[in-house]
């Protein structure tokens, strides 16, 4: 019996793209080579997702430079000594922390969807970064001028407009990432903080 299911957020990059990426790193490719290797992963990877026959589709978030970080790009109100969250295999990923105030988006998720368009023949949903995730960013000690309450309105604030973006771009659905669920649970085993 057939299961309804469609596919949701990242999956691994093809070995092609990653030796792009420490190609472009080395120097020994350009922008323009990097670009093209975007487009040929995104390319396989929707081709591949409407190839299973799921009625709404996704890019597999490979252009994204991180599905949690995507819209901080760039941003210089941000140091990199933020939260540090390990994981149990061994990896650890570290948030930036915010310095100062008002919290913008430096990119949104429909210019990824807008890229992915061009190869897809159905309906794309995009993903999205929650709220609570990006909250994290937030500094403990509280920055000066700027206080908490002020920045979790810009942070919702952004977050919706993004949202909505993505829909304006044609999205058909818009996917919240949850990671901060898992996040929880492992801050607080207890799961009074979820």
């Amino acid at each position: 019996m057939p299961l309804p299911t469609e596919p949701i957020g990242s999956i691994p990059r093809p070995r092609e793209l990653l030796a792009a990426l420490d190609a472009y790193r080395a120097g020994r490719i350009d922008l323009a080579g990097l670009d093209a290797a975007y487009d040929a992963a995104v390319e396989d990877t929707v081709r591949r997702f409407e190839a299973t026959g799921s009625p709404v589709i996704t890019d597999g978030e490979q252009r994204k430079p991180s599905f949690l970080t995507y819209p901080l790009q760039l941003l210089d109100t941000l140091a990199a000594d933020g939260l540090t969250i390990a994981f149990a295999d061994g990896h650890a990923r570290q948030l930036p922390r915010l310095i100062r105030g008002p919290f913008r988006y430096a990119a949104y998720a429909d210019a990824y969807l807008e890229r992915a368009r061009r190869f897809a023949h159905r309906p794309m949903k995009q993903a999205v970064i929650g709220a609570p995730a990006l909250s994290l960013l937030y500094p403990r000690g509280g920055i000066p001028d700027y206080p908490e309450s002020a920045f979790l309105s810009d942070l919702k604030r952004e977050v919706a407009l993004d949202i909505r973006r993505c829909f304006d771009r044609g999205a058909d659905s818009v996917q919240i990432d949850f990671t901060e669920g898992r996040l929880a649970v492992k801050l607080d085993p207890s799961k009074a903080l979820l």
